[in-house]
């Protein structure tokens, strides 16, 4: 501060201030615009002024614009003469087990179908397959299991084209549905590959049918949507789909600037024992090098190595290129974007400011709840304290503290904990777990879920809190390790998910069955004497199964029921006798002598048994 400032904050006169100065050690020129260096200097002559001081952040006057440079967005579309030819980004999309990561086998000659756990894949996978004429093509292979809606959806923003795998023996089904509504909100074009033809079941006309049915207009019908019939096991006419691909590539003319500041997408994230954070990315401008810093969301990267699909090694990655990049701090989430920056301390910079963005949001939107959770609390405190006022002021003291009660003690639950290997499998198990909905039975609690091993943390929480650790195409740790921890690993969804219903299950209380074991038609009521009183026997006949004496009997008139209880006694001819099969007449006496039984009612013989109860949570597949 120079000396003139100092003496406007302190609202005193300059010749006050300048005559303090003269009794502060190190404020030598009193000058009205000299600068005054020090912090403890400027405190002194305060003191001496008789004023108190406190630090303070300077005011933050900054603009929208300011706020804006904080963060860093991708660039302005570059000019017509930076533009290089690129690669196409292929998505291969369908439904489940409809062949596509065996297509994409045949495409590349290497086995991944043999790789993936039960044939079906729960991973996006990326690779670049260099086809016969030289022309490189970037394929994405994605899920078709019904839990991997959220990494479809992110396959086809990704993308250029998408192949449409349909099975010729199932044609159109529910996820070939999704993948057609997915193209077209993203307006990305489609080349359908009818697949398995060589199966004596295929039937290609019907299948072709279906799909114009979902509203694509086939070539064949005058349309732009192209169909090649295909089998992937037997490799037919899979340079007819190739030459699809390159065609409808060369009409779009995909071009990419590989120049200046790297853009990308995260495709798939995952934590490797060995290599610690790694990404699967698409490149979609400038070449990425290593020593570059990324930043993606609230994560960022210093690239310590890029590697293709077969895990080999590479010094830059063109647009286009799918890469695995090593060198993340924290994961980044699939599907986000991934930018470059100058430095480490702009990414630095640049990460705080998005952290508080997000932190201001979240509070935001967290405001209303706040409100009105604080308003039950007031209405709460309210009603109380009338209660107290009426009671009395000193009659309610003493006596015991209530204990406060969860209102779901004492129902059963499962407490979990999910680690997974790439963050879109976690997501997916995530969202399959969103859709429980029986929580009133039996709780299904998540404890904690992330991306990598099973660590000794992960441990400790499932001790705390009894919780059993699903391991997701992970590596579990040693038994000896993990004494009195329930792990499980899986490395198909489903049947973790199967696993996941059958604890929920053995939570359940036992629930009581009826079993009907007898009917019989009451034709006439008797009053018979037993010592000095009359009392009713229904005269009847099994019309149904077996009457048992020793079990519960329940007399229904017009569909409702009169009496439920057991018999006195049961009779045949004038004998007392424990069974009555079919066809048999018989007197039934109940317990109850004040229910006259009348002819036309039926009464049922039935026995009750305990069952384990099943959940009924229905995830979708």
């Amino acid at each position: 501060m120079s000396v003139a400032q100092l003496a406007k904050e302190l609202e005193r006169s300059l010749d006050d201030v300048q005559e303090a100065m003269l009794y502060v050690k190190g404020a030598d020129n009193i000058e009205p615009d000299a600068k005054i260096p020090d912090l403890q200097i400027i405190q002194e002559i305060a003191k001496k002024l008789a004023v108190k001081t406190r630090v303070v952040a300077p005011p933050d006057n900054a603009s929208e614009d300011d706020q804006k440079e904080r963060d860093v967005t991708p660039r302005p579309p570059a000019s017509a003469e930076l533009l290089k030819p690129r690669p196409p980004v292929v998505t291969v999309m369908g439904h489940v087990d409809h062949g596509k990561t065996t297509l994409l086998d045949s495409l590349r000659g290497a086995d991944v179908a043999a790789g993936e756990a039960g044939g079906i894949t729960q991973h996006i996978g990326a690779f670049t397959v260099t086809l016969e004429n030289g022309e490189r093509v970037t394929f994405l292979d994605t899920p078709g299991h019904a839990a991997f809606s959220a990494m479809r959806a992110r396959g086809a923003v990704a993308t250029d084209i998408i192949v449409l795998v349909v099975a010729a023996e199932d044609g159109v089904m529910a996820q070939t549905r999704e993948v057609i509504q997915l193209a077209k909100e993203a307006q990305v074009p489609i080349i359908v590959a009818l697949n398995k033809i060589d199966k004596p079941e295929a039937n290609i006309e019907k299948s072709k049918q279906e799909l114009t049915q979902m509203g694509l207009a086939l070539e064949e019908h005058g349309g732009d949507v192209q169909v090649i019939p295909i089998s992937a096991l037997k490799g037919t006419n899979l340079q007819l789909l190739a030459e699809a691909v390159s065609t409808q590539a060369t009409l779009m003319g995909l071009k990419a600037d590989p120049t200046g500041f790297v853009e990308g997408i995260v495709v798939e994230s995952k934590t490797d024992p060995r290599r610690g954070k790694l990404s699967t990315a698409i490149v979609s401008r400038g070449t990425l090098r290593k020593g570059s810093v990324l930043l993606s969301g609230l994560a960022h990267a210093k690239v310590r190595g890029l590697f293709d699909h077969n895990g080999q090694p590479l010094n830059e990655a063109p647009p286009g290129t799918p890469v695995e990049i090593l060198g993340w701090r924290e994961l980044p989430l699939a599907g986000e974007l991934i930018l470059e920056v100058e430095t480490e301390k702009k990414a630095h910079a640049v990460l705080k400011y998005r952290e508080q963005e997000a932190q201001r949001e979240k509070i935001e939107s967290s405001s209303d709840e706040i409100r009105k959770k604080e308003e039950e609390h007031q209405a709460k405190y309210r009603a109380e304290r009338e209660a107290r006022r009426l009671a009395g002021r000193f009659r309610v003291r003493g006596g015991q503290r209530v204990k406060q009660m969860d209102d779901n003690e004492g129902k059963p639950r499962v407490s979990v904990i999910i680690k997974g290997d790439v963050h879109g499998s976690v997501e997916a198990i995530l969202d399959v777990l969103e859709t429980y909905n029986s929580n009133e039975n039996c709780r299904l609690d998540i404890v904690h879920y992330g991306v990598g091993n099973v660590t000794e943390g992960d441990l400790e929480l499932a001790k705390a809190f009894d919780a059993i650790i699903y391991a997701f195409a992970v590596e579990a740790p040693q038994p000896k390790f993990a004494k009195d921890v329930n792990i499980r690993s899986y490395n198909i969804i489903y049947r973790l998910i199967d696993d996941l219903k059958e604890q929920l299950s053995n939570k359940l209380p036992p629930v009581e069955v009826e079993e009907v074991l007898g009917e019989a038609n009451v034709l006439q009521n008797f009053l018979i004497n037993e010592g000095r009183k009359e009392v009713p026997v229904a005269g009847c006949r099994c019309t149904k199964g077996v009457l048992k004496k020793a079990q519960k009997f329940r007399l229904l008139r017009d569909g409702e029921t009169v009496y439920d209880g057991s018999l006195e006694s049961m009779r045949h001819l004038k004998n007392e006798v424990d069974t009555i099969k079919k066809d048999v007449e018989c007197g039934l006496r109940l317990k109850d002598t004040k229910v006259l039984p009348q002819a036309g009612d039926i009464l049922q013989c039935y026995t009750t048994n305990t069952e384990a109860q099943k959940t009924d949570w229905d995830p979708g597949f």
